[in-house]
């Protein structure tokens, strides 16, 4: 039988490019199984601008490797994970800061964030057709009602948001106080990076 023309493969099976050094980072995407939503290469956050010329998404391959670990436990529970944000350049984190200059919710860039370390990510839960479950506030929320000890909400919510930080945690990562769907990664370290991704 005929070998079927490489254009009628599967996109999965055919080889790709990859542009950048895959021994210290780690892009994700839907092909992994992610839903994405890169709020900063859109003018959807809190900014109201794009901070990224273009919407990839990239962990130190630590920090990946236990999200795909953390992916595949929400997947038992019928939910899915959709990613806001990872690595964050530093200058970008200069941005941030000069429109939100509050350590609750933007980190000191003179300090540096995780973010800027490729080891946080931003996410929440989807259901398996990747639509958002409620989570109580929307991503980037600035108040306390995005905070992970904030109570005033339904059983369902409190329950999303358990499920997600007990699934995140025994991964290796960390959550903060202000944001629920910020977590951080605790079993590697990094220095911070000033690198931007190539745009394809």
């Amino acid at each position: 039988m005929k070998s079927p023309e490489p254009s009628a493969l599967p996109e999965s099976t055919m080889k790709r490019t990859i542009d950048y050094d895959s021994t210290q980072w780690t892009e994700l995407s839907s092909e992994n199984g992610y839903v994405i939503d890169i709020k900063y290469a859109t003018t959807d956050n809190f900014v109201k601008e794009a901070m990224y010329p273009c919407a990839r998404l990239f962990l130190k391959p630590d920090a990946a490797l236990a999200l795909n670990r953390v992916r595949d436990k929400v997947k038992s529970e019928s939910c899915r994970l959709k990613l806001f944000d990872g690595y964050r350049p530093r200058p970008v984190q200069y941005k941030l800061w000069e429109k939100v200059p509050n350590p609750d919710y933007v980190t000191n860039p003179a300090e540096g964030s995780m973010h800027n370390r490729g080891l946080a990510i931003d996410l929440t839960l989807t259901d398996m057709y990747g639509i958002e479950l409620d989570m109580g506030t929307h991503y980037d929320f600035f108040g306390p009602e995005a905070h992970q000890d904030y109570t005033k909400l339904s059983p369902m919510i409190l329950s999303r948001r358990q499920l997600l930080k007990s699934a995140m945690e025994a991964e290796g990562f960390q959550s903060i106080r202000t944001e629920w769907w910020h977590f951080f990664y605790t079993k590697s370290s990094s220095p911070l990076e000033d690198w931007q991704w190539p745009c394809k």
